[in-house]
């Protein structure tokens, strides 16, 4: 029993180490070409505002005359109506892939005039359009604003969030569905959300593992062109196993990225150094202003001054060596930069420094 019980640990253990480290799914690193989203654009106006909306602005209030009309009321040009209670605003969403007319959803309703705020408000009927100008959702709704926004008599306020920015749920109508070329022709292609000829080889091979040599072709670095059969039930069938199947990614690129801005930096675990002696030294200088004021003596009929009294004073920070041999790895750098302490800016120099030495077995990116 002993026995068999040491096979099977070490079975196990067999299994563990064959499989893939970095396996995934198909349908996670890549996308089906043809199948996409599409976004969608209107013009509306949100009525039913506590007083936060527009004051006295041109467009919205010729928005406002025009909605009227659409019901009959005709607004004299010279009556000038008040619009605080009505916000202009631009609706959009995004349209799914195989979305078909009648399903629903979600827009996302943004202030473009004056309007504080957006809570409490319903979007009247919008039409939802595509890039070629056809309607193909309507909108309609009461708005859900995260946001809050509040002013004082004397000008001071408190804003949380963005109030002029809401969401309706479900809030628009599906009209007219985008036609799609995943049921056209005699292949679907597989394109890779990170372009990498490695991870493209090896999806290639491993359909044609599972279907047959030369069921899959590897275009580039990112399209995977896919032999499937013509009819939309077997094909849909096809894409449903062919999705599934795992895949070992090759490995991204020796990288080492540096956000000026925050001081953010990210060092990729590929990333190699040459042998390389560092040091990084500070050097802080202190300027102090002393006021000192200048009594005449009694009766001497002289004038109070005032005299500046500058004091400079330079402090050089000691630096701290340290030395990094043939193929030490991130690990190893993490190490030596927090031996020393050496701050984000201190450290980014370093790179930079680094990187026109040729010490870098990698590229460096600074956004």
């Amino acid at each position: 029993m002993k026995g068999f019980v040491e096979f099977l640990f070490v079975m196990m253990l067999l299994i563990c180490i064959s499989l893939p480290a970095q396996a995934a799914r198909i349908k996670d690193i890549a996308s089906i070409e043809g199948v996409r989203s599409n976004q969608l654009i209107g013009y509306g106006l949100v009525v039913g505002l506590p007083g936060t909306g527009e004051k006295n602005n041109t467009f919205t209030e010729q928005s406002f005359r025009t909605m009227l009309n659409n019901f009959g009321i005709k607004v004299p040009d010279t009556v000038k109506p008040k619009i605080k209670d009505v916000a202009p605003v631009i609706v959009h969403a995004e349209l799914p892939s195989f979305v078909k007319p009648g399903q629903t959803i979600d827009v996302t309703v943004s202030a473009i005039g004056e309007a504080k705020s957006l809570r409490g408000g319903t979007l009247l009927q919008t039409m939802l359009k595509g890039i070629d100008g056809e309607v193909y959702a309507l909108a309609q709704g009461s708005l859900v604003v995260s946001g809050l926004g509040v002013e004082g008599a004397d000008g001071s306020k408190v804003v949380v969030n963005t109030p002029t920015v809401g969401r309706i749920a479900n809030g628009a109508t599906v009209e007219r569905s985008v036609g799609s070329s995943f049921a056209l022709g005699d292949t679907i292609t597989f394109n890779l959300k990170r372009a990498d000829f490695t991870t493209a080889r090896r999806v290639a091979q491993a359909i044609n593992d599972q279907y047959g040599a030369s069921v899959a072709n590897a275009i580039d670095a990112v399209s995977i062109k896919v032999s499937a059969p013509r009819d939309s039930n077997d094909r849909v069938s096809f894409l449903s196993l062919l999705e599934n199947i795992e895949v070992e990614q090759g490995d991204e690129a020796a990288k080492i990225v540096v956000n000026s801005r925050t001081g953010t930096i990210v060092i990729g675990k590929l990333v190699k150094l040459r042998p390389v002696a560092i040091t990084h030294g500070g050097l802080t200088v202190t300027i102090k202003e002393n006021i000192q004021v200048s009594q005449p003596n009694p009766f001497s009929q002289g004038n109070t001054a005032v005299v500046p009294n500058s004091s400079i004073s330079v402090k050089e920070n000691q630096g701290k060596m340290f030395k990094l041999d043939t193929g030490n790895t991130l690990d190893d750098l993490v190490k030596a930069i927090n031996d020393v302490g050496m701050a984000p800016g201190d450290l980014m120099s370093v790179l930079e420094a680094l990187e026109q030495a040729g010490a870098i077995e990698g590229e460096l990116v600074v956004i």
